[in-house]
């Protein structure tokens, strides 16, 4: 029997620590936040899915039995559908689709994987077959759809992030390990530089960087090894690097030693007020890392940061690749003096909360 209409939400997320290392095997701490994209659909009596995507004026249209061609650089929709299609799904019921989302587009906060991994989950549940869909799946065909199908660099935190749902540690090397964390975290508030990015060039850059850097040290640290040699035994071997790859090795050892120090603290129930003050003086810690060693901030990006501090939140940091689109603020109590800082120094400001990862909602 066939649906009335199938509902799928997928989330957006905030890194909180481990920005920029996913993509090299390292750890990361995220969870997703209180905007999403919205797949809302109705079946049709053919194979052919008509799909609608107000918010950026764009529509499409397309069966899904046979190999899709791309349309446009990043075309999610379609590359989805393909991964699926090769998997084993067979794509043969359609629908008539509307796409709307909440999340910032281009601007760190995971539009394109919340897509993506939405996407995935109503294909999952739409199609007949009997491909397994837990929520680590649906991340794992997100993560190959918007990253390996077009060879980009990013890593897979923000597919995780968005299937899994929750406050998350995840071990980014193969196999990939999700634990998730008790702590229960409120005051974020996220905001929108509304200077455009270019994610692809910047998370290239930066793993290039990290990895030429890694390499120099492998060469003279016997057994070196990027996840377990401790910065201090490193630190002797840094001068012998050029200035630039020195500075951003050394960061990127300074945020994964972080990310362990955010995993231990938030692995407790309850936060009390010096350990808010802490979390916020790490996230603080993390941004200048990202700042001044691994280079990826932006002057907007460091003016909001400062607004809202100002306005008594305990720290923030830039959210997703950089070099613009948007930061958060860790403001409990102070969210709406903060999201009010934001827009008053040109940002645009959003109260989110921590929720769960993507749903399906089935009407029979």
């Amino acid at each position: 029997m066939l649906p009335k209409k199938v509902t799928v939400e997928a989330p957006g997320r905030v890194c909180l620590f481990g920005e920029h290392q996913d993509f090299l095997g390292l750890s990361v701490l995220a969870c997703p936040i209180s905007l999403t994209i919205k797949i809302v659909a109705t079946p049709r009596s053919d194979g052919e899915f008509h799909l609608d995507m107000p918010d950026v004026e764009d529509r499409d249209g397309f069966e899904g039995r046979e190999e899709l061609p791309y349309l446009r650089d990043r075309d999610y929709i379609r590359s989805a559908t393909n991964v699926l299609r090769r998997a084993g799904l067979q794509i043969e019921q359609g629908y008539d689709v509307t796409i709307t989302g909440t999340i910032p587009i281009n601007a760190g906060t995971s539009s394109s994987s919340a897509l993506t991994v939405a996407w995935i989950a109503f294909l999952l549940t739409t199609q007949r077959d009997h491909v397994p869909h837990s929520r680590e799946a649906i991340a794992k065909f997100a993560h190959q759809a918007e990253v390996l199908e077009f060879n980009e660099p990013g890593g897979m935190m923000d597919h995780y992030t968005s299937a899994v749902g929750g406050l998350l540690y995840i071990d980014c090397r193969e196999p990939i390990r999700v634990t998730p964390l008790p702590a229960e975290l409120e005051g974020f508030v996220l905001g929108e530089t509304l200077v455009p990015k270019k994610t692809t060039a910047t998370l290239r850059a930066s793993r290039i960087a990290a990895n030429e850097g890694f390499a120099m040290l492998a060469e003279m640290i016997p057994e070196f090894d990027v996840r377990t040699t401790p910065l201090a035994q490193v630190e002797h071997y840094l001068a012998r690097l050029d200035e630039d790859p020195a500075r951003v090795v050394r960061a990127q050892f300074v945020n994964r030693d972080l990310c362990q120090a955010g995993r231990r603290l938030l692995s407790r129930d309850y936060l009390d007020h010096d350990d808010q003050r802490r979390l916020g003086k790490m996230l603080l810690d993390h941004q200048r890392e990202l700042r001044d060693g691994v280079g990826v901030s932006h002057p907007k990006l460091d003016e909001l940061i400062d607004a809202a501090l100002a306005a008594g939140a305990m720290g923030g940091k830039l959210n997703g690749s950089g070099m613009g689109g948007a930061m958060f603020a860790y403001a409990p109590g102070r969210q709406y003096e903060v999201k009010q800082a934001i827009d008053e120094a040109g940002g645009r400001g959003h109260i989110v909360s921590m929720t769960g990862g993507v749903s399906v909602d089935v009407d029979r």
